[in-house]
């Protein structure tokens, strides 16, 4: 009983430490820098390849942790929050250069397969509003998805964590995310293929 409390405790504690800092306690604040700030600065360097700009990139995150304190909800984990803001930063950093490079979302090369076919859109004529519409259907499948899915989908796909960066993000051991984002998939083609069916019964 000890141990679960302690791991409950442990689990709350960066949510916590959040909602004393939205209270106005500072040392709050410099806690969850102190705690994040290495592995903040590890995952945005993943990306930049440049020290400079992974620091500079670090400081932006942890001032809009700072500035948008507010906006945190204790029913997010803190963690996904965070990270949220580093990797939204990290694609405006890379528009701005000109260096954002695209890949299918859905390709996964960790397990060297594609994780599922989207549904055919042959049948629309122009390819922009095939795009559109195959963007629209997974967005909305997306939404329709139980939490505890949506939120590993997204760190996995979105924003292309590895599964040990999305285990240390949401604290979770490597077997539960894996099998997680695997249900998560299933459950999202599925409610993709329903969404295209219905798409082309109203489309007939």
């Amino acid at each position: 009983m000890k141990n679960a409390e302690s791991l409950r405790k442990k689990s709350r504690s960066d949510e916590d430490l959040m909602l004393r800092f939205q209270a106005g306690d500072e040392t709050a604040f410099e806690a969850l820098v102190r705690k994040y700030q290495n592995r903040v600065h590890h995952f945005i360097y993943r990306y930049t390849k440049n020290t400079e700009d992974a620091e500079d990139l670090v400081q932006e995150t942890f001032l809009r942790m700072y500035r948008s304190r507010n906006s945190y909800e204790p029913v997010a984990r803190f963690s996904t929050w965070l990270f949220t803001i580093a990797i939204n930063l990290v694609k405006s950093h890379y528009r701005k250069n000109s260096r954002m490079q695209t890949k299918s979302i859905y390709q996964d090369e960790e397990e060297g397969k594609q994780a599922f076919q989207l549904p055919c859109t042959a049948f629309l004529p122009d390819k922009e509003l095939q795009s559109q519409m195959v963007l629209s259907m997974i967005g909305n499948a997306m939404n329709r998805l139980p939490e505890e899915f949506n939120e590993l989908l997204t760190l996995r796909e979105q924003y292309e964590m590895s599964y040990e960066e999305i285990a240390k993000i949401v604290d979770l051991p490597m077997g539960t995310v894996k099998s997680r984002i695997n249900r998560g998939r299933t459950k999202l083609q599925e409610s993709i293929k329903s969404a295209g069916e219905e798409f082309m019964i109203y489309a007939a």
